[in-house]
């Protein structure tokens, strides 16, 4: 998702920092285990747990707000930013490229 995203972003010649995509990229599931066990959507564990995460790190506090903005939107499809219009996009498309790599891993079987 985070290589879609930055791919995306220099195609579409957004000035976006690599580090706010790959942020937002890499915590966009954190909520995953929240969801299987307690039955919370992951985007919404997601952002609590992210927003956790987010303190060590050295991003402002609109930074922060943005990563998280995209994080508890990338399931919906609704952009609130350009940050979360990538996410949601390379969200979806790399579940084609997972797809297509089990489909051709079985060939090779």
């Amino acid at each position: 998702v985070a290589r879609l995203m930055y791919i995306y972003a220099l195609e579409e010649h957004l000035e976006l920092p690599k580090e706010l995509i790959y942020a937002a990229a890499l915590l966009h599931d954190i909520g995953r285990a929240q969801q299987y066990q307690y039955n919370i959507p992951h985007d919404i564990a997601g952002v609590e747990i992210a927003r956790e995460i987010l303190t060590d790190l050295h991003f402002t506090e609109q930074e922060k707000e943005l990563i998280l903005s995209s994080i508890g939107h990338h399931r919906k499809g609704d952009s609130c930013s350009t940050l979360a219009a990538l996410l949601y996009k390379a969200d979806k498309q790399s579940r084609n490229w997972f797809f297509m790599f089990r489909c051709f891993r079985m060939l090779l079987v």
